[in-house]
């Protein structure tokens, strides 16, 4: 008989809400439990029966198909028999769960569920972020299911990816209370909460050790300290970052509780990154100090490619590699770059991609395999989306001379970073959300209203270079709402500078003046917000030389802009763009190959090979200008900043059917157009660069004004 008390109101620290109209209650976070409104156990005793009501608990609100039951729980079985042993188990469910006096669970022939309303259960309240509310509920702790392992294959590898699921739920919400101003109580739990599952966390450490020196607790803030020690030196071999001694250095100094008596720079960062915090990989060797990460940092992990026929005695090519590697990634700034030598010990137990993501908690893995043959070396690399069930997402092969290994390192780890940044950038991007278009070329803006301001940047980045109208002013939309988000963030400043520079160049902007000083304006604010922000200084320093002809000042840019990252493709062919400005052509040629050979399929290279056409034109290399010209229109017959060079260089070939073809299609993108506009806004310093352009224009037939005279 059920006892006479009163119906619990917690359970295992879990505040059940409306406890007057829920039936059963479960807790599957730990040992799996099952309560009645009561107070009665209503456990099934057999392990079978267990493992049905979890998976049915687990999906609720969706209805389970009864194959899917049948198959994850019996897997080994023929399908009727396996149908026969879910119908046996099913029964004993429902007698199990007779206490509650309530139809709980919603039967018919092809599904099974719980009836909404009438069950409670712990994992309901974390199992989907989006609807998480930090700071309600407690962080779950403990595993999935603890006692569930091993009734059947399939069933184990259900539960584990439902753990795994559990704890990057329980990691972004712990995450989403050190975002937050919160009291140190809260940020004790969720930092301690963190680091159980990921103890090289140093974020984490790090928002522990202020908790504890704002409460004035000078001695769990330093034991703090000595745990983070032991754990980085115990799984990555290295060493707190340099802003974890300073802060112990300042405790042991005896800062107190006061908060007006420590410093700001012990005091909770109101607003740390999402999947790494301020601080999160001390073991990566970074020679300049990194940019301040703009939301969630993508986790990369560096593996040292496998040796495949070479000898052992051998030096280790493909751990000084993997470490060449890593400092050029590291020289990003947004991305988290996790050395080889931190995966080694979770590489040797895991056995593949998605048991290193749960251990070690990436986002991507590159990975490959170097073969010897002689004096030639075969290099494979390739990046890996474990967010995408392993995906291989970019992959390349190095076949090259085993002379000057330096020299090899050197070369192929500037061009991983240069081709590696972009398509994670990319992959990113989509996973993000790209705008659809609708009707009459209308975007469908419903689905993009909300989000974060990295969020926003991401959704944004895949149109801007879509040279799609509709799509691309819709970026702007978005890329305003970013700014709108986090006023002081510089990311979203950078996009939006560079997208108002693409707008006067295609002759999108109804206001080309106001769009020039909008992208003057919020390049500066992105240098304010971000100094060391490699991609950000050379978008800036092209909207100087560019929109506001001062080209000098945009070189400086770029050249700062190189030495943070000198594997930044973008900053490679700008800034070669630049010394054309100047008539440094040789100079400029070699910048832009240098793009080129860092990253021959670069996103957005449609529009940056532009540099091509403009560098032939003012050598008077006018056949190769036409050849790089026509290859670009093919792709983007809409771009119109090729158009120029293009037109100018076929007007000095004297290949006029093709420049009446470039000219019709240069005077509907920019009706108008004449040699009068083209000189006002050429950002060229020599006068014979000017001359020689207009004179290929005026071959080609443009008007020397503009015959409407606007």
């Amino acid at each position: 008989m059920a006892p006479d008390v009163s119906p619990p109101v917690r359970l295992h620290g879990y505040t059940v809400p409306d406890t007057e109209h829920v039936s059963l209650r479960l807790h599957l976070i730990g040992h799996m439990e099952a309560w009645t409104a009561a107070g009665e156990s209503v456990l099934p005793p057999g392990r079978k029966t267990r493992g049905l009501l979890s998976l049915i608990a687990v999906a609720a609100p969706r209805l389970v198909p009864r194959s899917q039951l049948a198959e994850t729980l019996w897997s080994t079985r023929p399908e009727e028999q396996a149908r026969a042993s879910l119908r046996q188990e099913l029964h004993k469910l429902q007698e199990a769960l007779a206490p509650a006096h309530a139809e709980v669970l919603a039967i018919s022939r092809d599904h099974i569920a719980l009836r909404s309303g009438a069950v409670w259960t712990d994992i309901g309240e974390f199992a989907y972020p989006g609807t998480m509310r930090p700071g309600r509920f407690p962080l779950p702790e403990g595993e999935l299911l603890a006692d569930l392992d091993g009734i059947d294959p399939a069933f184990d590898a259900w539960l584990a990816h439902e753990r795994a699921r559990l704890r990057d739920t329980t990691r972004m919400a712990a995450e989403a209370l050190l975002r937050a101003p919160h009291d140190p109580d809260t940020v004790i739990s969720a930092a301690e909460r963190l680091l159980a599952i990921d103890r090289g966390y140093e974020g984490a450490w790090l928002a522990l050790m202020r908790a504890h020196a704002l409460r004035g607790e000078r001695g769990a803030a330093l034991e703090a300290y000595e745990r983070c020690r032991r754990a980085l030196a115990d799984l990555l071999d290295a060493e707190p970052s340099e802003e974890m001694q300073q802060l112990m250095l300042q405790v042991r100094m005896g800062l107190t509780a006061k908060t007006d008596a420590v410093p700001a720079e012990i005091r909770p960062d109101p607003a740390p990154s999402g999947r790494g915090l301020a601080v999160r990989q001390p073991f990566v060797s970074k020679p300049h100090p990194p940019a301040p990460r703009f939301g969630p940092a993508p986790r990369l992990g560096v593996l040292p490619p496998r040796m495949i026929g070479t000898d052992p005695a051998e030096p280790p090519l493909a751990t000084a590699l993997a470490e060449e590697i890593t400092l050029a990634l590291s020289r990003c700034g947004w991305i988290a770059v996790v050395a080889g030598a931190a995966l080694a010990h979770s590489a040797a137990e895991t056995r593949g991609a998605t048991e290193m993501r749960l251990a070690v908690g990436l986002d991507y893995l590159l990975e490959g395999t170097i073969q010897r043959a002689d004096e030639r070396l075969r290099i494979i690399l390739r990046l890996i989306d474990l967010g995408a069930g392993s995906e291989v997402v970019w992959a390349r092969r190095f076949d090259r001379q085993a002379g000057d290994l330096l020299a090899l390192q050197d070369e192929i780890a500037a061009q991983v970073a240069a081709q590696i940044e972009p398509e994670i950038l990319l992959v990113e991007s989509r996973r993000a959300g790209t705008p659809a278009v609708g009707g009459l070329g209308r975007v469908v803006q419903e689905d993009f209203r909300d989000g974060t301001a990295s969020q926003l940047v991401l959704r944004a980045i895949s149109s801007i270079g879509s040279l799609d109208r509709a799509r691309f002013l819709y970026a702007g939309e978005l890329l305003a709402r970013a700014i709108a988000a986090e006023p002081d963030c510089g990311p979203p400043h950078a996009w939006l500078a560079g997208w108002h520079t693409l707008l006067v160049a295609q002759n999108w902007a109804e206001d080309c003046d106001e769009a020039v000083r909008r992208a003057g304006q919020l390049a500066e604010r992105a240098i304010l917000l971000e100094p060391l922000n490699p991609a950000g200084l050379t978008i800036a320093g092209h909207v100087r030389a560019f929109l506001q002809q001062r080209v000098r000042d945009g070189l400086a840019l770029h050249a700062r802009a190189l030495t943070l990252n000198p594997n930044l493709a973008l900053a490679w062919v700008l800034s070669g763009l630049a010394h054309a400005c100047l008539g440094d052509l040789e100079e400029a040629e070699r910048r832009i190959r240098r793009y080129k050979a860092l990253a021959p399929l670069y996103p957005g290279a449609n529009i940056l090979d532009t540099a091509f056409v403009i560098v032939g034109l003012l050598r008077h290399e006018h056949d190769q200008a036409v050849a790089a010209a026509r290859e670009i229109s093919e792709i983007s017959p809409t771009l119109l900043p090729v158009c120029k060079p293009y037109l100018a260089a076929l007007g000095h070939l004297g290949l006029w059917q093709e420049a009446v073809a470039v000219l019709r299609r240069l005077q509907g993108m920019e009706p108008g157009f004449s040699i009068a506009r083209f000189l006002a806004t050429a950002p060229f310093e020599r006068l014979q660069d000017r001359e020689h352009f207009a004179a290929g224009l005026r071959k080609a037939g443009v008007a020397e004004e503009d015959p409407n005279g606007s």
